[in-house]
């Protein structure tokens, strides 16, 4: 960049503090080794060279040449450098056109990655071309007045209406809702003589992606971990290349294989793909599958939502599996809990995890302190997780289990999990099992008596499902003013509240009462017989 002495004085103040504002940046880029991301070495490593003395693109990262595309999909492995492209590519666009899309998973994701990430477009944006982000308005507006917006795939619905020149869609395959959002972005890519999307994920055997692998119009870039390794840390190699290399989910993460269905595992994408749901109907019954960390492979605690519909289906409605110490777990399971309305908390506690029940119930008095009992239920698997998850799998290939929405790392699990080959199920599967199992004996055994519909005439109310009536009642009971509330009348022994309708809490009171007990104590499956009749 060169001026004059006449135009320097010319500036305002303004301009000199934005000029100021740019030669520090430059010179930190200098400092740093950033240089331009392009260079002319047909098959350039991105190692530094005479007239590129820094990193820069491999010859696999730089962008198709010509017009005749649509999509540039980089189908690459974790580590691959997929954001570093998507990043100087989205800045190379903002030289040359006025409105782009930046669409990530989620908003912390588009945010946190794709803006201002390590790999991304703040940090890759030379110093004469950073954009200003505007994190109230979701946007980064360049020097030339070119402006990139930020969306969430969670948000299909935000994507209509605004339209854009060009898309940056980072991490496709790990789109709750991929096929809407996917459409809602295509629709807006209506700007210019011919609008283009760059594409930057890890592989999935998902069907739009095997779709773009199948259009003429889409580049497709594949790349494993090992091109990048050089520019990885060490302890990325250790940590995660050396635990994951050679296995299946290691061909897929690191390899960037798109992996078909694979002989042997536990659910075969298809059976999931196929019973894929936007949303659930209206349910019956919601459980919270808990698998703490150290009962399975890896070490996530498992928190997996679920429920029964009227339909008589089970729907994956959450997963909220992630690396956590006991007490935040706890914290989290119970949140889980009162976000969803859930009715029970279905914990593994085998394997030497019998501490959890200790933490919970002593998060729960902390959260809850007048709410008694914790809504748990202790599951032991130690006798074959395999024989407890086949039903469960059966119940997939039947169309009977459905994903609302997408969920990536549980899916992965599902299809790459092989029973017969690792006796350790993953930590995301066993919380599902647990709380499928669940809702499957609890409910699969009504199935005959609440099949008919003429054998339910006068039981219901305008038509609604038994146990749905049951469960609204409970959420009134749940949600009535204290003053519509008073003591179990075998006061002092037991101290719950009870509608003013009711004398008892349970039947164990009412005959402790009678017979006037002076001790009455109740018992686990007090407790589980006074919630079933307080749900009934």
């Amino acid at each position: 960049m060169k001026i004059s002495r006449a135009e320097l004085q010319r500036l305002s103040p303004a301009d000199l503090a934005r000029l100021e504002t740019i030669l520090e940046q430059s010179l930190q880029d200098l400092e740093a080794g950033k240089v331009p991301w392009l260079c002319a070495v047909p098959d350039c490593d991105g190692r530094p060279h005479p007239g590129r003395p820094g990193a820069h693109a491999r010859a696999a990262q730089r962008p198709p040449e010509g017009d005749d595309w649509d999509v540039w999909m980089a189908l690459c492995g974790r580590g691959f450098g997929k954001t570093r492209m998507g990043a100087e590519w989205a800045i190379l666009q903002a030289r040359k056109y006025e409105r782009g899309a930046l669409i990530g998973p989620t908003a912390g994701d588009t945010r946190d990655v794709l803006v201002q990430g390590e790999s991304g477009i703040l940090a890759c944006a030379p110093a004469t071309f950073r954009p200003v982000y505007e994190p109230s308005k979701r946007r980064l507006t360049y020097p030339n007045g070119a402006i990139q917006m930020l969306y969430s795939a969670d948000e299909p619905n935000r994507l209509r209406g605004p339209q854009h020149h060009y898309g940056w869609m980072d991490e496709l395959a790990a789109w709750r809702y991929l096929q809407e959002a996917w459409d809602m972005a295509q629709l807006g890519m209506r700007l210019g003589d011919h609008p283009k999307i760059c594409v930057t994920t890890t592989p999935r055997p998902l069907p739009l992606i095997k779709l773009l692998l199948k259009d003429p119009m889409t580049v497709t870039v594949r790349g494993s971990t090992y091109d990048n390794l050089a520019n990885l840390a060490p302890t990325f190699r250790r940590a995660v290349v050396s635990k994951y290399e050679g296995t299946t989910l290691g061909r897929q993460e690191l390899d960037a294989e798109v992996l078909e269905d694979l002989p042997g595992a536990l659910v075969a994408r298809r059976h999931i793909d196929e019973h894929r749901v936007p949303e659930a109907p209206e349910l019956i019954n919601i459980v919270i599958g808990m698998d703490p960390a150290g009962t399975g492979a890896g070490d996530e605690t498992g928190l997996v939502v679920a429920g029964r519909g009227t339909d008589n289906r089970n729907y994956i409605l959450a997963d909220c599996s992630e690396k956590m110490s006991p007490d935040r777990a706890a914290r989290r399971a119970w949140g889980l809990l009162e976000e969803w309305n859930a009715s029970l908390l279905i914990v593994e506690d085998n394997g030497g995890k019998d501490w959890i029940e200790s933490v919970l119930r002593a998060v729960y008095k902390e959260l809850y302190p007048n709410a008694g009992m914790p809504p748990v239920r202790r599951v032991n698997a130690s006798q074959g997780k395999r024989l407890r998850a086949q039903p469960v799998a059966m119940r997939y290939e039947q169309g009977r289990v459905c994903h609302v929405g997408a969920f990536p790392e549980l899916e992965d699990q599902l299809t790459t999990w092989i029973p017969e080959e690792d006796n350790d199920s993953p930590d995301r599967i066993d919380a599902m099992v647990h709380a499928v199992a669940f809702l499957m004996k609890k409910h699969d055994r009504a199935e005959s008596v609440l099949s008919s519909p003429h054998a339910l005439k006068g039981r219901t109310a305008g038509g609604m499902h038994p146990a749905m009536a049951a469960r609204r009642r409970a959420q009134q009971r749940a949600t009535a003013p204290i003053q519509d509330l008073q003591p179990c009348r075998a006061l002092p022994n037991c101290t719950r509240l009870v509608s003013s309708g009711a004398a008892y809490c349970c039947s164990e009171c009412a005959h402790a009462d009678e017979n006037r007990y002076e001790i009455h104590a109740h018992s686990a499956a007090c407790d589980d017989r006074a919630r079933a009749r307080a749900a009934s």
